[in-house]
């Protein structure tokens, strides 16, 4: 599908597919936090597959002399997708390290969010692949306007440990998950953002 000079394309758009995997699963094991080693597990597995494709990026950008856009852009675009599944998996080990096994609505709440996120990113880089720049515009807006619904879940959730929550150390484990997985939604809309620098740039 991919000419060979578009690699960095191909490699971009498994990123980005690996991306929507691991929303999908980390949605999935928010629901039910009965094994939360193996959940760990399986997010950490995903997150060194993505390394990988940071790496095959970074080892093309070191012998290619053209590149399909320019070479900043394909390095920030990689390493903002990056981030997203770090704090994905981030948020994962600590569960595990804190053995946290209750559901909590917050917590699904956001999975949520970043598992549209990740769709739209999905789409949106799917277009850059294709050459159609500004048909990607509408999914940046619409991970900007996710990452609005991150800002409101935090507040709610902070508000609420503040008001139920007796046991102060279950309040602070659960106050850095809830500004874990806000700021992997503010990784989402940094996606974005670099996605319109490059529409910017191009169009």
């Amino acid at each position: 599908m991919f000419k060979k000079q578009d690699v960095f394309f191909e490699t971009l758009q498994n990123m980005a597919d690996t991306l929507v995997q691991a929303s999908e699963t980390f949605a999935q094991g928010v629901e039910n936090l009965s094994d939360v080693s193996s959940f760990a597990k399986e997010m950490k597995e995903l997150e060194s597959k993505c390394d990988k494709f940071t790496h095959t990026i970074v080892s093309e950008l070191n012998k290619t002399f053209i590149t399909p856009i320019e070479r900043d852009d394909i390095m920030a675009l990689t390493t903002a997708l990056d981030d997203v599944l770090d704090g994905m998996e981030a948020c994962a080990s600590r569960f595990e390290m804190y053995q946290m096994i209750e559901r909590d609505e917050i917590v699904v709440l956001f999975a949520d969010v970043i598992k549209r996120s990740a769709l739209e990113i999905q789409k949106s880089i799917r277009l850059l692949t294709q050459k159609k720049l500004l048909a990607m515009r509408e999914h940046n807006i619409r991970i900007h306007e996710l990452e609005n619904s991150g800002d409101d879940l935090l507040r709610r959730g902070i508000s609420a440990l503040f008001a139920n929550i007796k046991d102060p150390i279950e309040l602070i484990k659960r106050k850095e998950v809830y500004e874990r997985l806000e700021d992997t939604t503010d990784s989402c809309e940094d996606v974005a953002n670099q996605l319109e620098s490059i529409v910017m740039r191009n169009s």
